[in-house]
């Protein structure tokens, strides 16, 4: 007998219950050619031609025969998958036909699902009863963690929201409103919307001298995501007098050695494995985040600035002269209102003023995350905490999505983990959080060796973590009157990173001095606010890399397919000088090392061209050819301009004063060129709060606006 083995087909069967898949092979399908046998694990079909005599109507022996179809599934990730090999190196008539007839076969019979969670009330019932029978694990296990069910309840509601923004895009909730009377003389100067990465920004602000209030619907340093970070990174904050070196010190938790990114290759070609990816200075700093908003408010207050926590947002009035923003506070349910000269959204994915603003272009993509702080129970040798996993897959697509982890030592043995997808929003299938999380705690064993009984939990880590694919840097609206957007409710996409606090961080020198320019010269109109953004040309032009990452609602894609696709670009990542891609993850890649891995992928895996237009398609590609049109003519912009910088330093003493608004313009343009191609500057001197311009001064801008 041969022991010749051709692989014929590949597939992912997206359902958890393998039982079923058995069964219908076993059972239902009939095959269109040769005789058809139970095995453990699938069903083997012997061709006619190739059967002797006292086999054709009895049982083939255990050994297969010199030529047969071999059929047979297994589970992982919870997702059945199956294979076809051929015994033999003839091809056997009828096989292709057999083949497609299979495939169409278990399409028909096992199609993609995309379950939504029930309708509930908890009036009657807790928020475990009313899911313990769609989502047994998750329930289990949230019970066995501190406030999980306040938590469950959060993942429960944040879900709801954000399907309902999904599919009625065209009416959001209309939450600002435009008045034409003035209103009386503001309490603050900036009202922030959103505590997290909120406070952040209102405590650098605050202690420039401005007066400051930080709306906060939880309870003031709760959170439901930890933070990493490199020390480069954090040095901005360092650089802007929010943080000494020592208390930056204090909020780390765990600083690692190293960082891998790894994809799961057993069924990828030749040209499409790669070794590990070593990244030891990326996202190796593990913050204490409650800590660290510990710190930033404390800061906040100290500068003179107000905390409303457990108060949720309402509605915002803007004025001539000022914006009156209304919301509850939860505990009393009792209505609050107060009065700035400017409203920065901070409020993250889920903002209504978001979504009002930009109607169906809120996003364009998501990442459904979830995840858990496990403080220990771990068997020793499971994994060392000198080291992170920064991304990895130990699976093919399953059930339309990629899945990917991230692990992050903490404090002690905490480890956190996260598990992700890269995720195309679609009204049929807007991304679940607790599909996500039934994934987690039954497969977390599969990627981490451990009994989940054993583990002791500290806490959920979950949210939503948009993406928006611009092409150029006014393609989104992140402004109003008087109010403007920052973080995730800005949307600014990072496609491997993809994370709020990273990309607020590194822009936030930028952000604070855009921000107090308009501030100090009452440019709050939206053409001057719009001009204080993140965006990034050489983020813009790799949306198409996180958009090969996305399954489309509906599609059937090659199970191998995504992991492919990554690992052909982590490994040239991998083969290049370590500064390469430490700069191209912490987003400052620029032009020439951009067109020179893409040309190499493209000469490593010729396929990767075909696979990235199948899954984007070519009204996508198109797109992105205007985006890249727009980063290269950005980039020689930033070559033939990069002397403006410098002048507009040597300027602003005679311009500022004479010409406010064309100054906050070439502000604007000098960052675009520096840190709109991932090209930093130090940041400019911070103005210490004891000589920040006084309140009454603010009100009055130097001269009249154009």
């Amino acid at each position: 007998m041969t022991d010749f083995l051709k692989e014929l087909l590949y597939l992912e069967v997206p359902t958890p219950d393998l039982d079923a898949v058995r069964r219908w092979l076993q059972d239902s399908f009939q095959p269109s050619i040769g005789h058809k046998t139970a095995t453990p694990d699938g069903v083997l079909i012997t061709v006619p031609s190739a059967i002797a005599p006292d086999l054709a109507t009895s049982p083939p022996a255990s050994d297969p025969p010199a030529e047969a179809l071999s059929i047979f599934i297994w589970s992982v990730q919870r997702t059945t998958y199956l294979k076809v090999f051929r015994w033999g190196d003839r091809r056997l008539s009828g096989e292709a036909q057999l083949v497609q007839q299979l495939t169409q076969a278990l399409q028909a019979q096992f199609p993609q699902r995309y379950p939504e969670p029930p309708p509930i009330d908890l009036s009657q019932q807790s928020i475990f009863e009313a899911l313990a029978d769609r989502y047994p694990q998750t329930v289990k296990y949230f019970q066995r963690i501190p406030n999980g069910e306040y938590d469950l309840t959060r993942v429960y509601w944040w879900e709801q929201r954000w399907r309902e923004g999904v599919r009625s895009p065209q009416q959001p909730r209309q939450v600002v409103f435009q008045s034409q009377a003035s209103a009386a003389t503001p309490d603050y100067d900036l009202i922030y919307i959103g505590g997290a990465l909120g406070v952040i920004h209102a405590a650098v602000m605050a202690r420039r001298g401005y007066r400051v209030l930080l709306i906060e619907r939880l309870p003031f340093g709760r959170m439901n995501r930890e933070w990493n970070i490199s020390r480069a990174e954090f040095q901005s904050l360092i650089d802007l007098g929010l943080f000494t070196p020592a208390e930056f010190e204090s909020v780390i938790a765990r600083e690692y050695v190293d960082g891998f990114s790894k994809f799961f290759d057993a069924n990828n070609p030749p040209q499409a494995k790669a070794p590990v990816l070593h990244t030891p200075t990326v996202l190796n700093v593990g913050i204490d985040a409650e800590r660290l908003l510990k710190i930033c408010g404390d800061k906040l207050r100290a500068a003179g600035g107000d905390i409303w926590d457990e108060t949720e947002f309402s509605r915002v009035e803007v004025s001539s002269n000022a914006v009156t923003v209304s919301a509850k506070h939860l505990p009393q349910a009792t209505e609050r209102t107060a009065s700035g000269r400017l409203l920065v959204d901070a409020m993250g994915t889920a903002s209504p003023i978001a979504w009002q603003l930009n109607g169906d272009r809120a996003f364009d993509s998501v990442c459904p995350t979830v995840g858990a702080v496990i403080e220990r129970g771990f068997e020793p040798g499971v994994w060392d905490t000198q080291y992170g996993d920064v991304l990895f897959s130990h699976g093919d697509i399953s059930r339309g999505r990629q899945l990917i982890w991230e692990l992050f030592p903490g404090r002690g043995e905490e480890l956190t983990f996260y598990l992700f997808h890269y995720h195309q929003v679609h009204p049929d299938n807007p991304g679940s959080l607790l599909e996500m999380y039934e994934d987690f705690f039954t497969i977390l064993p599969e990627y981490r060796r451990c009994d989940l009984d054993q583990l002791t939990w500290r806490k959920a880590t979950f949210g939503y973590i948009p993406g928006h694919f611009s092409g150029i840097s006014g393609d989104r609206h992140i402004a109003f009157d008087r109010l403007v957007a920052i973080g995730d409710a800005a949307s600014l996409q990072s496609p491997l990173v993809f994370t709020g606090f990273g990309s607020l961080v590194r822009n936030l020198p930028r952000l604070t001095d855009l921000l107090d320019t308009a501030l100090r010269h009452d440019l709050l109109k939206a053409r001057h606010l719009e001009q204080i953004r993140a965006f990034q040309s050489n983020i813009a032009v790799t949306w198409l890399f996180s958009k090969g990452m996305m399954v489309p609602t509906g599609q059937w894609i090659a199970p191998q397919r995504v992991n492919a696709m990554l690992n052909t670009f982590f490994g040239i990542l991998a083969g290049e000088d370590p500064e390469v891609s430490d700069r191209f993850i912490k987003d400052r890649a620029g032009w020439l090392s951009f067109n020179r891995m893409a040309l190499k992928a493209a000469r490593t895996n010729p396929a990767l061209l075909l696979w990235i237009w199948e899954l984007a398609g070519t009204k996508d590609l198109l797109r992105w050819l205007g985006s890249y049109f727009s980063f290269t003519i950005a980039a020689l912009m930033s070559w033939v301009f990069q002397w403006v910088p410098s002048f507009a330093r040597q300027v602003q003493p005679w311009l500022e004063p004479r010409y406010p608004a064309l100054w906050l313009w070439l502000l604007a343009r000098s960052y675009a060129l520096t840190y709109g191609m991932g090209r930093p500057l130090p940041p400019p001197p911070t103005i210490p709060a004891s000589s920040a311009v006084s309140a009454a001064s603010l009100k009055t801008p130097l001269k009249p606006n154009p």
